[in-house]
This record gives C-alpha cells, structure tokens and sequence, in this order.
C-alpha cells in the first residue's frame, strides 16, 4: 500500500488544501491529513477544532485519514509506515523553503519522499493567514473554504 501523509497547521484548512488532498488521493492508496503541532506559531483554532473541520471537510474521501502529531515530519511519516510527504507548492516563493526542507528530510531519513503538488491555478493565491485576516474583517470567503470552515470562523469572529 503506498500511504503519504500531507502535514500542516491547516488553520483552518482551505479549497487550496482540499485540492492538493484530492490530487494526492488519486495518486496514492491512502492519504493521512496530520496537523502539525508547532510551539512557535499561535493558532486560531485548537487541534481539536481544525480535526474536526478537517474531518468534516474530507468525509468524503474514501482514502483519507486525519490525525496529528507532535515532533519531526519524518518520524510521523515512519510511525504511521508511510512512503512519502506531500507538500503544496503555490508560488516560487514557496519553493526555497520546501526544497529545503525536503532535502533535510531526505537527510533525516532516505526511504521518505517528498512529493511537491501544486493546486489548481485558482488557489494559488490562498494561505490561511489571508482567509483568517478576510474572515476578520468580514469578507466573503466562501469561496475559498469549506462550508464548516465558513461556520467556524463566523463564530469566531462574531
């Protein structure tokens, strides 16, 4: 079974996400969706709250699994027996700092692959600091998350 994990904060989890996930999910047998727990960023929402947008937002997903973790991307991909981490690449920008993180990885561990995905061209802008900042100031961003995403963040910004 080739199994890949796609980690994040997914804070909260976006349509760019869903689609790098769907992307994923056609190429392996099984995606697990793990939020990344990282002590040097402060979350809008609990682990807890993004599981469980996560899972609403991937029910559908026959291959899909969500979790988390605490620790080193790599040792999650080992624990959880998968063959590789998939990574979003949205822009340029976003390249330098993946590919590096890719090649310590591989340092980390060599059986472990990083599969760089892009997202459709539509939601290559979005990032979920830009969805938590509209959503603050009351913008439109349904189109841009999934319906419980757009329930969660209203109540958070009433």
């Amino acid at each position: 079974m080739r199994k890949v994990i796609y980690p994040g904060t997914f804070d909260p989890v976006t349509n760019g996400h869903i689609d790098v996930i769907k992307r994923a999910s056609e190429l392996f047998d099984s995606v697990i969706v793990t939020i990344a727990v990282n002590a040097s960023k402060a979350p809008l929402f609990t682990i807890e709250e993004r599981l469980n947008m996560l899972k609403e937002s991937l029910k559908d997903f026959n291959n899909v699994e969500v979790d988390s973790f605490d620790g080193l991307v790599v040792e999650h991909a080992k624990n959880v027996k998968a063959i590789g981490i998939i990574r979003g690449l949205r822009a340029i920008s976003d390249f330098e700092y993946e590919f590096q993180m890719a090649l310590m990885n591989r340092k980390l561990d060599s059986d472990i692959t990083t599969v760089f995905l892009m997202p459709h061209e539509k939601y290559t802008y979005l990032n979920s600091s830009l969805i938590r900042n509209l959503a603050e100031l009351k913008a439109d961003i349904s189109e841009f998350v999934p319906k419980t995403v757009l329930l969660a963040l209203s109540k958070k910004f009433k």
